[in-house]
């Protein structure tokens, strides 16, 4: 899917009122902001050309999870890189990054290493991890669910690595403390199921339905080394 430039809208201020600090932006800071953005580039941002929802659970604290909003990259053919906010909103926070790479370039890494990655056969085949189909698309069901599922062909036997600097699920108005390793839902636990049919419901999105068109899809193997949680906690 990312074989095409998206546009940089103009940036928009509105405050997230889960942000720390008084007051919204000042009429001043807006005007610097919009002046900016009619003048200077974008390039990174422009090379956005996926939007992915999916959940993410604590490393060390499997019992937690968050929604994560990802908005990606590709930087070569074997590399992707994502930002990760809260929500599709304008003003959404940006929680953290994840980069994704190929089986390839996950084997050439050292044990450590290799322990900080996770897999993504699970979101892919179980249906959660989604590529939102905005309101105001007019692109038929069809069309978007043979893209969609063309996608998730490419990432089922991807690697991720993914740290959060924002712990918004326990209420943080700021970036507390030291980033957060995170990995991914591996089975569908009660905790899953919740989580997933409340997004379902907010975006209009059918996990089930899903996980049948992408029943097709082959289940790489995966690395031993990949997906090192206590599973047995996941939430």
């Amino acid at each position: 899917m990312c074989d095409h430039t998206a546009t940089a809208g103009a940036l928009d201020t509105q405050t997230n009122p889960h942000t720390a600090g008084q007051g919204p932006v000042t009429a001043t800071q807006k005007l610097l902001e919009t002046g900016a953005s009619a003048v200077q580039e974008f390039g990174p941002l422009r090379n956005v050309c996926a939007v992915l929802n999916a959940f993410h659970v604590y490393a060390e604290s499997p019992g937690r999870a968050v929604e994560a909003q990802h908005y990606c990259a590709h930087v070569s053919a074997d590399v992707r890189q994502c930002l990760i906010y809260d929500s599709p909103a304008a003003n959404a926070r940006l929680i953290g990054v994840e980069y994704m790479i190929t089986p390839q370039l996950y084997a050439t890494l050292d044990t450590y290493e290799r322990r900080l990655w996770h897999s993504h056969v699970f979101e892919v085949k179980s249906g959660m991890l989604v590529m939102p189909k905005p309101a105001a698309s007019v692109v038929p069901d069809a069309l978007w669910d043979a893209a969609e599922t063309k996608e998730m062909r490419e990432i089922v036997g991807l690697y991720g690595k993914t740290w959060h600097l924002w712990q918004v699920d326990r209420g943080d108005t700021l970036p507390l403390g030291r980033p957060q390793l995170m990995q991914s839902f591996l089975r569908e636990t009660d905790g899953f199921k919740k989580l997933v049919d409340d997004r379902d419901r907010r975006f209009g999105t059918d996990r089930l339905r899903k996980k049948e068109l992408r029943k097709d899809i082959e289940s790489p193997d995966v690395h031993k080394d990949a997906d090192q949680w206590y599973h047995s906690e996941q939430a």
